[in-house]
C-alpha cells in the first residue's frame, strides 16, 4: 500500500513543478510585455531612443532596444549599442581606487599633497576617501572654466575639450576650497576627475588602459572603452540628441566631454549585465572589500550628510539625508534596497538601478534628454516588485 502511495504521490509532485513553471513563465511574459509598453509609449522607431534590459539574478529577462543610434540614419539601438554613460562612469573609478587598494598600492586616507607634493596647501585635508564620497569641498570644475573664459576669452568647445590635466591645474591654481573637507555633501564632477587621474599616477597607465585591463577584461566586457578621441574608437555607437520643439538635433560632444573619470565610460546594456554578474559574484573583489563602498557616508562625529538645500524649492522643510557610498547612492525605493547612479550630459542620460534583495537590475540608456531613464526604471521596478497603483 505505502508503495503504491508513494507512486501516486510522484506525478502529482511533479505535475504541480509543472504547473509552477508554467505560471511562472506566464507571470514573465506579461511582465516583457508591460516593460515593452512603458518604453514604447516615449519611443519611435525611427527617433534617438533606449537600450533597456532587466535582469533577475544571473538571468536576462528582457533586453532591447528602441529607436536609431544617430537621427536620420538607420542603424537601429541594439542591446550591444554602446551610449555613453556620464556619471554611471563613477562607479568604475570607485572601483579602479578600491583595486589599487587592493593591490596596496593607494589608501583611501592617502591626501592629495601626497599624491601631487605641489598641490596647495588645502589639499592637506583632502583625502581620496572625501573625493569618492563627494565631501572633499574642491570646486566645480566648470565653473572654474567659466571664470577662467571671462577672464581670458573663449578657451573650450566641444571641438577643443578640456582635459583632465587642465582640470587639475584650475584645481591648483585655487586658493581654497568650496568648503572645509568633510563638513558637508556637495556632488563633485571635479573630484572624480581627480580620482581618475589618480588611478593613472598610483598604477602607472593611463586610466583608460587600468579600466580595459582590471575591469572590462575580466568580467568579458568587450566593447566597454573609456573613449579617447585620436587613441580609440567606440564601436555600435549611440550619438548623443537633444530635442529642438518636435524635432532630434545631433548634440554629441560638450567641452567637458573629453574627462574621464567623472564620465568617460562608452559601454552597452549587455555588457553592463556583466558589470552587474561581476558585482554580484564579487569577481574583482571580495564582499568586505566592497562594503565601504556600498556603505552611506557619514560625518567624523557619525551624523549624516544633507543634500544641499535648494533655494527653489519653497515647499522644503527639512533637509534630506543623502545616502552615498563610492560611486553609488543607496537610499531606497518603495522600501525596497537599493544600489544605484544616473548620469546625464549633452545628449545622453542614463541609470543602473540594482534591487539587491530582491535580485533585480534595471539598466536604462538613452541617446535623448527628453526622457528621464531613472523614471522609466522606476516604473520597470513598479512592474517587477508588484507595486501597488
Amino acid at each position: 500500500m505505502r508503495t503504491s502511495l508513494r507512486l501516486l504521490l510522484v506525478p502529482t509532485f511533479a505535475l504541480f513543478i509543472v504547473i509552477l513553471v508554467t505560471r511562472a513563465a506566464q507571470d514573465t511574459e506579461q511582465q516583457r510585455k508591460q516593460i515593452d509598453a512603458i518604453v514604447s509609449a516615449v519611443s519611435k522607431p525611427n527617433d534617438p531612443g533606449f537600450a533597456v534590459l532587466v535582469k533577475k539574478g544571473p538571468a536576462i529577462i528582457f533586453a532591447k532596444g528602441y529607436g536609431v543610434r544617430e537621427e536620420g540614419k538607420p542603424d537601429k539601438i541594439e542591446p550591444n549599442t554602446n551610449f555613453r554613460l556620464a556619471s554611471v562612469t563613477k562607479q568604475f573609478t570607485a572601483m579602479a581606487i578600491l583595486l589599487l587598494v587592493h593591490d596596496g598600492k593607494l589608501h583611501t586616507e592617502d591626501r592629495l599633497t601626497d599624491i601631487w607634493p605641489d598641490f596647495p596647501v588645502y589639499g592637506r585635508d583632502i583625502t581620496v576617501r572625501y573625493l569618492l564620497t563627494h565631501t572633499s569641498g574642491i570646486r566645480d570644475y566648470s565653473e572654474l572654466m567659466e571664470s577662467e573664459e571671462k577672464a581670458h576669452g573663449a578657451k573650450w568647445s566641444g571641438e577643443k575639450q578640456i582635459q583632465d590635466a587642465e582640470v587639475l591645474a584650475l584645481l591648483k591654481a585655487q586658493p581654497d576650497g568650496e568648503f572645509p573637507a568633510g563638513l558637508k555633501w556637495e556632488y563633485s564632477n571635479s573630484g572624480y576627475v581627480l580620482l581618475g587621474l589618480i588611478v593613472a599616477k598610483v598604477s602607472g597607465m593611463p586610466y583608460d588602459e587600468f579600466l580595459q585591463k582590471r575591469i572590462f577584461e575580466p568580467l568579458g566586457m568587450k566593447n566597454s572603452i573609456v573613449y579617447v578621441k585620436g587613441k580609440n574608437e567606440v564601436v555600435n555607437r549611440a550619438y548623443g540628441h537633444s530635442k529642438e520643439g518636435d524635432t532630434f538635433k545631433v548634440t554629441d560632444q560638450s567641452p567637458t566631454s573629453a574627462t574621464l573619470g567623472d564620465g568617460g565610460v562608452y559601454s552597452s546594456v549587455e555588457d553592463l549585465a556583466k558589470w552587474d554578474d561581476g558585482l554580484r559574484n564579487h569577481t574583482l573583489l571580495s564582499e568586505k572589500e566592497m562594503l565601504p563602498a556600498l556603505t552611506p557616508a557619514k560625518k567624523a562625529d557619525d551624523s549624516p550628510y544633507f543634500y544641499p538645500k535648494d533655494e527653489k524649492d519653497e515647499k522644503q522643510t527639512e533637509p534630506e539625508v543623502v545616502a552615498y557610498g563610492y560611486g553609488w547612492f543607496l537610499d531606497p525605493y518603495n522600501g525596497h534596497a537599493r544600489q544605484y547612479h544616473d548620469g546625464g550630459t549633452m545628449g545622453f542620460r542614463s541609470t543602473i538601478q540594482r534591487y539587491v534583495d530582491d535580485k533585480l537590475t534595471i539598466i536604462v540608456l538613452s541617446n535623448r534628454t527628453d526622457v528621464s531613464p531613472r523614471e522609466l526604471g522606476e516604473k520597470i521596478a513598479d512592474v517587477m516588485l508588484g507595486a501597488k497603483k
